[in-house]
């Protein structure tokens, strides 16, 4: 099959390394709180091991019993292989050959989905592994960055269950977001749809209060963005609100309608007036191309958890490169994942910011103790070029044994 995928660029030979191990890990925070709208509660990390004694760490942002399952799974036909036995005895530098050989080697049962998203997590392993092996970060290994520092942006949190303790919550949250030195925020603004925070069922025109109240706090010279988790269910619905958003200046609107609805999408970014962008549950480039080239959105958000992993996500880059769309990751995971999109994002000279957030703004659990970034936000809002080979990534292993629960 004719398709491009994506390997390290090694300066000589690989060191002769073969896949001895694939160790599957289901973490769940044992306060998580299953109304709520949040993936980083729990998490699904794999080790890949090797005969040299090198390994590397990667995760992936879907259900983590279900992504457990899709790697260990016993294969049964040539259509239906078994990740986990298709990577033993392998080279792990052969990144994008690997890739190709689950990608095909399960199609009957992935393509898409919950496959994609396990083989995220394989993938990003094998990159963390590689960049050790070789003393080099993942971004060397992706063909060198392109630039000194990126621009995360944090996203706020919000509590409470009722209109005025969610306003509240947000403001207090963009308030300290801003003492930290944060540029760049993105606010969540969902009282109804069908991911309401809390259940609750507000008016539109409450929504647009909040956006008001958000934007009041933190001044007009930090970046706004607004997620509203698909809350309109056509465009001209979403117009109706959003056609006088215009006043508060907000970077882009995020995922305002289902993601499968690339018509509708089409619609809407003829006549916002701000960005659109999309691609957070997406898997592999062929949602995305679907996602620029029908529905027109003009900020592709692949994550690196989900997508198919560190190689796929910079082809989306790639893609959205050619056609003059923006870059804004999406990452709502532990140090691993953030560490892997920062990587990405160095060597992508349009990305405009990723999703980021320190321990000081995280509410779950397993975000501020299952993984210690490399990533250092500095006081002028920006991170710089990370140095430490692999993902620059460590793991808290006794967090892992905490928190295992499969």
């Amino acid at each position: 099959m004719p398709f491009r995928t994506v390997s390290p660029k090694l300066e000589g030979a690989a060191p002769k390394l073969k896949i001895t191990e694939v160790e599957c890990h289901v973490l769940l925070a044992p306060d998580y709180d299953a109304s709520f709208t949040s993936s980083a509660q729990d998490s699904f990390i794999v080790i890949i091991h090797t005969d040299g004694g090198v390994s590397g760490v990667g995760e992936c942002d879907a259900n983590p019993w279900m992504a457990k399952a899709c790697v260990e799974a016993p294969g049964t036909h040539t259509m239906g292989l078994c990740i986990k036995e298709m990577l033993i005895g392998q080279s792990p530098f052969e990144i994008g050959a690997l890739w190709k050989k689950m990608y095909l080697g399960t199609a009957m049962n992935g393509r898409r989905g919950m496959v994609i998203h396990a083989m995220s997590a394989v993938e990003m392993a094998l990159w963390d592994l590689c960049g050790k092996a070789v003393g080099k970060p993942v971004h060397a290994l992706l063909g060198g960055a392109t630039r000194d520092f990126i621009t995360p942006y944090a996203s706020l949190q919000p509590t409470g269950h009722r209109f005025e303790e969610y306003r509240d919550a947000l403001c207090a949250s963009a308030e300290k977001a801003k003492s930290l030195g944060f540029k760049a925020m993105k606010t969540e603004i969902t009282m109804n749809g069908p991911y309401a925070h809390g259940g609750m069922r507000e008016s539109y025109a409450r929504h647009t209060e909040v956006l008001k109240a958000v934007r009041k706090t933190i001044g007009n010279d930090v970046t706004l963005m607004v997620d509203v988790q698909y809350l309109w269910e056509d465009a001209e619905t979403c117009l109706k609100t959003v056609q006088d958003w215009g006043e508060y200046d907000i970077y882009f609107l995020e995922t305002p309608l289902w993601s499968d609805n690339v018509h509708e999408m089409a619609k809407l970014v003829a006549k916002a007036p701000m960005k659109i962008a999309f691609g957070e549950w997406l898997a592999t480039r062929f949602e995305f191309e679907e996602l620029m080239d029908i529905g027109k959105v003009q900020v592709a958000q692949p994550d690196v958890g989900r997508v198919g992993g560190i190689g796929e996500a910079t082809i989306v880059c790639d893609m959205a490169k050619a056609r003059g769309r923006t870059i804004v990751p999406h990452c709502w995971k532990t140090g691993i994942s953030i560490s892997g999109t920062a990587h990405m994002a160095f060597v992508t000279d349009h990305c405009a910011f990723i999703e980021y957030l320190p321990p000081q703004l995280c509410v779950e659990r397993l975000r501020r103790e299952l993984a210690h970034e490399e990533l250092e936000f500095r006081p002028d809002g920006t991170i710089p070029l990370p140095k430490k080979p692999g993902l620059g990534v460590e793991v808290d292993w006794d967090v892992v044994k905490k928190y295992r629960v499969a």
